[in-house]
């Protein structure tokens, strides 16, 4: 679990470093976003599927991505480490981690 929360620093930490739409402001940032993310994602993102559930299918799961990214602009506005300039830089941010993430996991 630590090695997996480990991983998705990194994968924060170097989505960051390459859009300049975001920014972290240090690896100790990185690590709080991604307990955020973790604590968002067992938490507020299931309330947020059931209510949007019409949605998702309507659009074939892609509304699942928005979901995603509005849990990314939350966390954004509670942690002060972590700058996102608007949503579209969410949208690449979170890409980008799922992207990184998944290469992480793969390799370790």
């Amino acid at each position: 679990m630590i090695i997996k929360l480990l991983l998705s620093s990194i994968a924060i930490f170097a989505a960051a470093y390459l859009l300049e739409g975001v920014t972290v402001k240090n690896f100790g940032h990185a690590i709080l976003t991604a307990i955020l993310l973790a604590l968002a994602s067992v938490t507020i993102k299931p309330v947020l599927v059931f209510f949007t559930l019409p949605i998702t299918i309507i659009t074939l799961g892609l509304f699942y991505f928005v979901i995603n990214v509005i849990i990314l602009m939350i966390i954004d506005a509670i942690l002060s480490g972590l700058k996102i300039k608007n949503f579209w830089w969410a949208a690449a941010f979170s890409l980008l981690i799922s992207i990184f993430t998944t290469i992480l996991n793969w390799i370790f």
